[in-house]
């Protein structure tokens, strides 16, 4: 569901999280009170351009599913098209956030599998997949995208930071937009919230892209300095004309994610990356020798099972284990990994389907 359990180092909770200096309701219009603060959301937008593979990035939305909204209205303001598409298996969250936001926007938002979406009467402003998608499928979406370009409608691509250091960028298959929740990287559960979202364009879109954009410049004595660029104070508060009308950030948060990135360092963000994809295929394989039916071959972090046996009795000895499984309308189950997950509980996973040990 795009939320998962991490492990917050320690100098970064303490010297960040629980630090006051941080913990600010200001926006830094005025950079010369600001240079630490923009200089780290400047090291945000890096990384998401560095691991999407896209151009810019800005210093953070409020959530996955705002800032899903926000590329549908970005690519309304576009090309002026009404019609904008909806893979149904992007996060339940997200999709209900855009229908909303498309509701009192005059967009018509249809959901279809990518198989299904005509673009060939040219009235799709852009369309939105998850990747890897809600059920945890790893899918190439190569094809969907050049049929989107040929006619002229903007891609956007939902989709997962840590999943991104070992799979392949969405800049690199020509994405427009991507998206999603940098949560995973350092940012606890919270019961749902706060969390920062990344958001991340092509060049050509840099002046459409919503939210707060951190560049340098250079001060009177030719001293390089940090400031918000592309935009002026008056964008965010011109109602119905502005970019935007995201006047915030999840800063704090965007942060400790920025430090979350620079203490684990590129290897380690992939290191992690890779843990977190083995103890799925550790887990995947028991689960196979004990009958399980599992719906996709290609997948990150997230199983989704068809159970062998009850799954009334699958969810009793969850029960037993206090672990929560995603149950699916079709009576399939959905189980997500993170990097907190160790043998242990890869051996109740297993036990609560009736397998054998990881070991």
């Amino acid at each position: 569901m795009g939320y998962y359990n991490c492990s917050v180092p320690q100098t970064i909770l303490r010297n960040l999280l629980e630090n006051s200096g941080w913990i600010t309701q200001y926006t830094p219009y005025q950079p010369e009170v600001s240079q630490g603060r923009l200089e780290s959301l400047l090291n945000y937008q890096t990384m998401v351009c560095d691991i999407t593979g896209l151009d810019m990035a800005n210093a953070s939305l409020l959530d996955e599913g705002t800032a899903a909204a926000e590329a549908l209205q970005l690519c309304y303001r576009h090309n002026k098209r009404r019609k904008f598409f909806v893979d149904p298996r992007c996060h339940p969250q997200t999709i209900a956030v855009v229908q909303t936001r498309a509701k009192y926007t005059g967009v018509l938002t249809e959901l279809k599998l990518p198989c299904e979406m005509d673009f060939s009467g040219k009235d799709v402003s852009g369309v939105l997949f998850q990747y890897p998608d809600t059920e945890g499928k790893v899918e190439d979406f190569t094809e969907l995208v050049e049929r989107a370009h040929q006619s002229g409608s903007l891609a956007c691509c939902a989709t997962d930071l840590l999943a991104l250091c070992i799979l392949r960028p969405p800049g690199e298959f020509g994405v427009d937009i991507a998206l999603g929740s940098s949560q995973r990287f350092g940012v606890p559960l919270g019961y749902g919230g706060p969390h920062a979202a990344f958001f991340a364009v092509r060049e050509s879109l840099v002046r459409m892209m919503p939210g707060r954009m951190v560049g340098v410049t250079r001060d009177a004595t030719g001293k390089e300095v940090y400031r918000l660029t592309l935009q002026t104070r008056e964008q965010h508060i011109r109602r119905d004309k502005a970019t935007s009308n995201i006047c915030t950030a999840q800063a704090l948060l965007a942060n400790m994610a920025a430090m979350f990135a620079i203490y684990h360092g590129s290897h380690g963000l992939e290191h992690i990356a890779r843990r977190v994809h083995n103890a799925t295929l550790i887990l995947s394989e028991g689960l196979k020798r004990a009958g399980h039916q599992l719906q996709h071959d290609l997948f990150f972090d997230t199983l989704k099972i068809q159970c062998g046996c009850s799954v009334k009795e699958v969810l009793g000895r969850a029960a037993q284990r206090q672990i929560n499984f995603r149950l699916f309308e079709d009576g399939t189950l959905g189980i997500s990994l993170d990097e907190t997950v160790n043998e242990k509980d890869l051996d109740d996973l297993l036990w609560i389907f009736g397998c054998e040990s990881s070991a």
